[in-house]
């Protein structure tokens, strides 16, 4: 059985809840999340180690600890990509599989270090939305794409990767330019790419299901809204990745989403103003 280890701000979240039986079920009983560390307890919730000790997981007091005793690492800290630089080093130094949750990183600097950490570490690396694994996503026809619509719930900080991760995966790493048209309110963003095809989304609150429209430059369009279990593909991936050590994720098209994510807020200072992206994005 592989041994997955966790490293987390705080252990008493969702993503780290919902993980280890996940995991456990994908794999036929093949992993299982074994160790844990916190590096503070969960403001309000339930402390380190009383959550590991409900979960039949053990708590180590150290990053050093997890990465030492496990075979394959998850880096969560879903809603703290500040804290991801600080949590993955050791991680990413140990060249085990090491998979960090979204948000990956808070800025595109700090996501072009991790990278270039794994790689020089040879640590198999990468980081993913799981809104990329949503079945109407993965079957959408790619060829001929002139225009994405994007809209759902959520803060643009922590979740306009939700729908920026699916864009990206069909108009590819190279966004060249930002534009917030939207309101404190209902954030919106308008993203232009180096071929000239263009993609937006849009926040419209907790009751707006993740939808996208698509339109082609023949002039069909497609329009659905996203119901597939997109965490159960995502986590079919993740068991894959520690079984092979192999991303399907372009390490490209990851650091493309951060870059968006970094500008968009960025481009919301000044409104319907086109902000350039960084060369290489």
């Amino acid at each position: 059985m592989k041994k997955i280890g966790f490293i987390d701000y705080f252990l008493d979240e969702w993503h780290a809840n919902q993980y280890p039986g996940w995991i456990e079920q994908a794999s036929g009983g093949g992993m299982k999340v074994a160790y844990a560390y916190g590096k503070t307890d969960a403001p309000g919730g339930t402390d380190n180690r009383s959550w590991c000790r409900t979960r039949g997981i053990e708590w180590l007091d150290s990053i050093e600890a997890v990465v030492e005793r496990s075979d394959g690492l998850i880096v969560l800290a879903p809603d703290h990509p500040e804290f991801h630089e600080e949590l993955s080093e050791l991680p990413l130094r140990s060249g085990k599989p090491t998979y960090i949750d979204k948000t990956f990183a808070p800025d595109r600097r700090t996501a072009l270090k991790l990278f270039e950490l794994a790689d020089r570490c040879r640590t198999p690396m990468y980081s993913s939305s799981a809104l990329r694994y949503a079945a109407e996503v993965i079957e959408t026809d790619r060829k001929g794409i002139a225009a994405v619509s994007s809209f759902g719930p959520g803060r643009y900080d922590n979740y306009s990767i939700h729908q920026i991760e699916p864009i990206v995966s069909l108009l590819g790493s190279e966004p060249r330019r930002v534009m917030f048209t939207g309101t404190a309110v209902s954030p919106a963003l308008l993203i232009g790419f180096a071929d000239g095809r263009q993609a937006e989304i849009h926040h419209y609150g907790r009751d707006c299901p993740f939808s996208m429209a698509i339109h082609y430059e023949t002039g069909r369009s497609r329009l659905f809204q996203i119901k597939s279990d997109y965490f159960r593909g995502f986590i079919r991936d993740l068991t894959a990745f520690f079984d092979t050590g192999t991303s399907r994720v372009p390490a490209a098209e990851t650091v493309a989403v951060i870059t968006i994510i970094e500008y968009g807020a960025l481009a919301a200072r000044s409104p319907y103003r086109w902000v350039e992206l960084p060369a290489g994005s």
